[in-house]
């Protein structure tokens, strides 16, 4: 497969310290982010790069050749003037599917998995999707079920809840995409060739928990080298054990206010975000588990509950936390209720304090239980964990435990400031 580098960028948001190196030599841990780029790829199998560039390109070139001292082979693609982020692909005869990828990131992932995900799916695009810290400020992915996008929502274009999925900028385009446009000039690859697009049923997000950010910003690039130095970017990757916080909903992230049947009930409790947002930055995934009986009883819809969990997202986001999943129980043993729905009135294996929600994300995220947590404010989320083979976490706000030799902390941000990497 060959990779395409976007690799002409200005770095105009990285201010006058980089004004006369290209972005793509900016070094991270003393090696430019190209550089870091060519190598991962070059790991995951991949030996042949285009690099799109423009900006001082020559600088470019002269530290990189034809590729022979990095053991992969390097062309290149000059840009007369930019060309934005798609009209390059126009001027270059593509004969198969090829990955396209932004030059600012640090990035380590499973590319084998994502291709596979893209040969299923018979895609002509297929994305690079993950939750970010910063939603409010980037274009969200809407996806179905089937994880096929249905639509971009830019921040200023916002009039409802979305669920926290956005674009890493990588991409595996099909030749096939591009044929169906005549551009020979300027183009944005998300507005110009992939929103015009979704009509097609042909476009998917490729959603993964693994290490994709960038580092456009003196504060982005600041924290993609402290994660490089703790080795985070690699221990994300899917074929490594990953280790998780799983976390009860009602009375552990938000204000226990009963049953929760519509978005404005969901008040978050103080410093829920920042200690989610901990565990966002010490790499352990965190994975909402929550039994909602409302959905057996008839009080809520199934897409009602995704709309309160956008919203959760949405304001965890806003201050910079976000969850990697979000699994819910929607049965309810106990029937006689007005409108409950029959088929959901049954005993399960995924209502807490059953492990099988647990069980379920631990198999879609490659978890170790036993180097995971879970999370909640009743006996039923200690039960859980413990049927689960995870590490149980009690919260009570008196500091009383419902069981012998279970920590016990007062809220979520007590034991966030209490949990090691």
């Amino acid at each position: 497969m060959l990779a395409v580098i976007l690799a002409g960028g200005l770095g105009t948001r990285m201010g006058d310290k980089f004004k006369n190196s290209p972005k793509p030599l900016i070094k991270i841990n003393e090696s430019p982010v190209l550089k870091h780029q060519i190598e991962t790829l070059r790991k995951e199998g991949i030996k042949d790069f285009l690099l799109i560039v423009g900006y001082k390109w020559e600088q470019i070139a002269d530290y990189f050749g034809d590729g022979k001292k990095l053991g992969v082979n390097i062309n290149y693609y000059i840009e007369e003037k930019p060309l934005g982020t798609a009209g390059a692909l126009f001027k270059i005869p593509f004969e198969e599917d090829f990955l396209l990828c932004n030059g600012d990131l640090i990035f380590d992932f499973s590319l084998s998995a994502m291709l596979e995900f893209h040969k299923e799916k018979n895609a002509l695009a297929t994305l690079f999707c993950h939750p970010n810290s910063h939603p409010y400020d980037s274009t969200v992915v809407v996806a179905d079920n089937d994880n096929r996008i249905t639509d971009f929502v830019s921040p200023s274009d916002r009039n409802g809840y979305y669920t926290n999925l956005c674009n890493a900028g990588i991409h595996i385009i099909s030749p096939e995409l591009l044929k169906q446009f005549r551009i020979t000039g300027n183009a944005n690859l998300d507005k110009d060739i992939l929103l015009p697009s979704l009509g097609t049923n042909r476009i998917f997000a490729y959603k993964s928990h693994e290490y994709v950010h960038d580092m456009g910003t003196p504060e982005r690039l600041s924290n993609v080298e402290k994660d490089l130095s703790t080795g985070l970017v690699s221990a994300l990757h899917k074929r490594k054990k990953q280790k998780a916080v799983f976390l009860d909903r009602d009375g552990t992230i938000n204000i226990h206010n009963g049953h929760i049947k519509n978005p404005d009930e969901i008040e978050l409790l103080p410093s829920a975000a920042e200690a989610i947002s901990k565990f966002n930055r010490l790499g352990y995934l965190s994975i909402i588990i929550t039994n909602q009986p409302v959905i057996a009883r008839g009080e809520c819809t199934e897409e009602e509950m995704r709309n309160i969990h956008n919203y959760l997202e949405t304001l965890l986001g806003e201050e910079g936390a976000y969850v990697d999943g979000i699994y819910y129980c929607p049965h309810h043993p106990d029937q006689g209720y007005e409108n409950e729905i029959p088929e959901l009135k049954i005993k399960c294996n995924c209502r807490k304090p059953e492990p099988g929600l647990i069980l379920r994300a631990a198999e879609d995220f490659n978890i170790d239980l036993s180097k995971s947590y879970m999370v909640g404010d009743s006996e039923r989320d200690v039960l859980a964990g413990i049927n689960a083979g995870c590490i149980p976490v009690f919260l009570s706000s008196d500091n009383k435990s419902c069981s012998e030799n279970i920590q016990v902390y007062r809220s979520l941000i007590n034991f966030a400031e209490k949990i090691k990497d």
